[in-house]
């Protein structure tokens, strides 16, 4: 089974970059292939990593569902609706070289977005026999750990800014991993876009509070956020850039 690496923290700390960088160096140590999963249904871990996204699994399911009402349904009259969805759930997953890449998406509309999540968990749990590795960047919050999307959890990083209540959100998931019954090996925090990469007294306090293991500190670097600026894919940054380095030191403790 696959060894699953999930990725959570609160909205906008920078966890779906760091995702991406924890993918890339994982297939350049040779631990691929890996399956990349975007478990946001605001996906953006493909522009991270540069790849395109032509279906995902909301994709399918709304394509599946307007076939129902269709004059004209895409879906051969031989063809099962199970056969057919099965076929484009395989088409829907990217192929690059070191990674694959699983995108959940969202459905269209208003309402909650349960059955692609179900979808999301079926597909992976169908998967977790062919990859050695899974790497899931998921939505902010703590909704894929709550519900059980995930197969199994074996490396749970939790991503925070320098603020205490980064901190204290990531307290959370960790306080909710243990009461889901879930037992991971390895529970760590990362701490993102640190100034000099250097935490002050008040936020290494919090960390201790919340009894959490701190796996690294990755610090600020302006040139993230012009690669952003300029549409840039993230893994393109220069092999010396500061915050790879981080990236690399940490997943390199997490001996995987």
């Amino acid at each position: 089974m696959a060894h699953v690496i999930a990725v959570a923290g609160k909205g906008g700390v920078g966890k779906t970059t760091l995702c991406g960088l924890i993918i890339q160096y994982l297939g350049e140590m040779g631990k691929g292939p890996i399956l990349a999963v975007d478990a946001d249904a605001n996906s953006n871990l493909n522009e991270v990593l540069g790849v395109e996204v032509e279906k995902t699994l909301g994709d399918i399911r709304e394509e599946i569902a307007q076939a129902e009402i269709a004059k004209e349904s895409p879906i051969p009259p031989s063809m099962s609706k199970a056969d057919y969805a099965e076929i484009q759930f395989q088409r829907a997953i990217i192929e690059d070289d070191d990674f694959d890449m699983l995108v959940m998406g969202r459905t269209q509309g208003k309402g909650c977005y349960c059955f692609v999540n179900g979808l999301l968990q079926s597909q992976l749990t169908r998967l977790q026999n062919n990859y050695p590795i899974f790497v899931v960047d998921n939505e902010a919050g703590m909704e894929h750990i709550s519900r059980g999307i995930l197969p199994s959890m074996e490396t749970a990083i939790l991503v925070s800014d320098c603020s205490r209540r980064g901190v204290q959100a990531v307290g959370r998931i960790a306080q909710l991993i243990r009461d889901c019954g879930m037992k991971p090996k390895t529970v760590g925090l990362i701490v993102n876009r640190a100034p000099g990469g250097v935490l002050n007294d008040g936020t290494r306090e919090e960390i201790e509070k919340q009894g959490l293991e701190l796996l690294g500190v990755v610090p600020h670097d302006d040139t993230v956020y012009e690669f952003d600026c300029d549409g840039k894919p993230t893994v393109q940054l220069p092999d010396d850039s500061p915050v790879k380095k981080a990236v690399r030191e940490i997943v390199q403790r997490l001996h995987l």
